[in-house]
Formats: C-alpha cells, structure tokens, sequence
C-alpha cells in the first residue's frame, strides 16, 4: 500500500478514509442495471424496426422502464449515501471532472427516460402496462401534441443515454486494459 492508503480505503485530501471499492449493493445494482439498459436500448430499436415484435416488445419495454427508474432512485440513494472510491491522484483533472459529470448525467438519464416514457404513453392516451391486467396510472393529462414532443424527447434521450453508454464502456475499458490503475476493479466482484 502507498503512503496515502490504509487498510480499509484510501485517504481523501480532508484525511477520511474512502473505501476502495463501491459498496455490494452499488456493485449488483451496477451490473444488473447496465444489462437492463443495455437490453431496453435493443428493445428501442426493435420497437422502431419491426412492426410484427412492436406489441410483444412494447409489452417488455414497459414494465422493464419503471423497474431502471425504482432502481435509479434506489441506487442514487446509495450513491449519495456511500459515497464512491476516490480516483487514482494521477489522473487529469479535467478527466475527473468528466467522470463525475457522466455518473450524474448517467443518474438523469436513467430517472428522466423512464418518466418520459411514462409520460409520453399517458399523454397517447394509452395505460402504462406493468403485467396484464396491472396498469400505473396516467401522470399528464392526455394531449396529441405533449404526446409528440415526450415521443421526440424520449427518442432523444435513448440516443444520448447510448452515447453516454458508449463513452462509460470505453472509459472503463481504459481504465482495465491501459492504465490498469484499479479503478475497473471497484465495481467489480473480483479481488484487486
């Protein structure tokens, strides 16, 4: 261990000790997320795509929506509650920066897309279906033209939640293949 480490974490610049590694539950939540949103992203396009699978993916995308957006809520509590390990010092400031700004645009995304989607079926005039028989209640009024603008919202957020996706993955794929720093390995379930 360096001289700013001690046996459970790493000292910040304020002399408390940060851990290590995000916590379990910011770990599972991690993982599971990230396969729930990587899966409604192909169920997006599929939706686009193909008029034969749009019920039965529909059907998926729904219910899969409201539970990333219980998730987000549930894992930006932890976040804000825990905390997340500190950088390695050598990083430019300028990356720290982004890193923090992506998490926190990654945190809107995966809140603000889902309310959206909500909001956008309610103002279509159509029930939010979680499983047959089982339906949320409409959060805004039913409206052709609010309808429109959720719907381009929503298309627009998806393509920029990919994006912000793209550049976590390849960041974190830096982090594990190039620097090799153990960054990657703090939300992993391997040891360091």
């Amino acid at each position: 261990m360096s001289a700013n480490t001690s046996e459970t974490g790493v000292l910040s610049n304020s002399g408390t000790v940060l851990s290590e590694r995000f916590n379990l539950l910011a770990r599972l939540l991690h993982w599971s997320m990230a396969l729930a949103i990587l899966t409604m992203l192909f169920i997006g396009v599929g939706m686009m795509t193909s008029l034969t699978w749009r019920p039965w993916l529909l059907d998926l995308h729904q219910p899969l929506g409201i539970a990333i957006l219980l998730l987000a809520f549930v894992r930006l509590l932890n976040r804000l509650r825990n905390g997340a390990p500190a950088l390695p010092t050598d990083i430019p400031r300028w990356q720290v920066l982004a890193a923090s700004a992506s998490h926190w645009v990654l945190y809107a995304l995966m809140i603000s897309l889902p309310v959206l989607g909500w909001s956008m079926r309610s103002a279509g005039g159509w029930p939010l279906t979680m499983v047959p028989d089982v339906t949320l209640p409409a959060i805004v009024p039913v409206d052709p033209v609010w309808y429109a603008l959720l719907r381009d919202a929503h298309g627009l957020l998806a393509w920029l939640l990919f994006a912000v996706v793209l550049m976590h993955l390849a960041a974190a794929l830096m982090h594990a293949w190039v620097r090799r720093d153990g960054v990657f390995s703090t939300m992993t379930f391997t040891k360091r």
